[in-house]
């Protein structure tokens, strides 16, 4: 196994349009515009060789480049469009950064700037565990929901004027929480994948590869898409249950509130 370090391709993907909550790419949350939390993240990740964002809109892309991040090019139309898959988005980048550079990629980091809560420590494991595990095609975060769904799972059953059953068999006679075994989901954080993989990718990376979790808390583990869910994560790092190292908690979340 050689000694060199993986070259690692960070691609944050931000199209321009948002029906959830119209531009949250770069709605400020506590001073910072959403996708620069994952620009700092990824910049200050040793690991991660080069990181761009993938984008159809030039305000993103202004917005990026004012925050120290690299936006090189506009994602073309066919690409930007509500249904368009993540493969061939993720590959366009990849290829798009190995020809501007003549050189090729042994890994690309996808980080979804909805998921902003992530730590560098935990991306530079997940490169360390790739790297150290060639039967691996990726790596990805998945956490412990608050709630195991094989516990409490039902659906309304059509067949009996809409009384409840249970949505997992496995939670038949189960009658303690405690007796359920551990529920883990994937949360969306980060996906590391070698770069391989994504070159042949098609269309569900979960069911074309090989993949291990690593674990990361729930409360960094979710994904904004309303107005709810921004808050939410506001509310947790002004509590100090999540704390991202490049971000002075102390300036006043007003700063925040008068952008909005």
């Amino acid at each position: 196994m050689t000694n060199t370090p993986p070259r690692v391709l960070a691609v944050i993907p931000a199209r321009g349009g948002s029906k959830g909550l119209p531009g949250k790419n770069i709605r400020p949350m506590w001073g910072v515009p959403l996708i620069a939390h994952s620009i700092r993240a990824a910049g200050l990740t040793a690991e991660v060789t080069r990181c761009v964002v993938t984008t159809d809109s030039a305000e993103i892309a202004d917005v990026v480049r004012a925050h120290g991040g690299e936006a090189p090019f506009l994602r073309p139309v066919d690409l930007a469009a509500d249904d368009t898959p993540m493969a061939p988005v993720v590959r366009h980048a990849l290829e798009w950064v190995e020809r501007d550079e003549g050189a090729s990629y042994d890994a690309v980091l996808l980080l979804d700037p909805t998921s902003p809560a992530r730590v560098p420590s935990q991306l530079a494991e997940a490169v360390r565990r790739l790297a150290t595990t060639p039967a691996l095609d990726g790596v990805i975060s998945v956490s412990e929901p608050t709630f195991n769904p094989v516990w409490v799972g039902v659906r309304p059953d059509g067949s009996r004027d809409g009384a409840l059953s249970r949505y997992f068999e496995a939670g038949t006679g189960v009658t303690r929480r405690q007796d359920v075994g551990r529920f883990l989901r994937i949360n969306g954080n980060f996906y590391l994948w070698r770069a391989d993989f994504v070159r042949r990718l098609e269309s569900s990376w979960f069911d074309e590869g090989t993949h291990e979790g690593l674990e990361i808390p729930e409360a960094q583990a979710f994904s904004i898409d309303d107005e709810y869910e921004f808050r939410l994560i506001e509310a947790l790092i002004g509590a100090g249950l999540i704390t991202l190292p490049w971000l002075d908690v102390a300036a006043p979340i007003a700063q925040t509130e008068e952008a909005r």
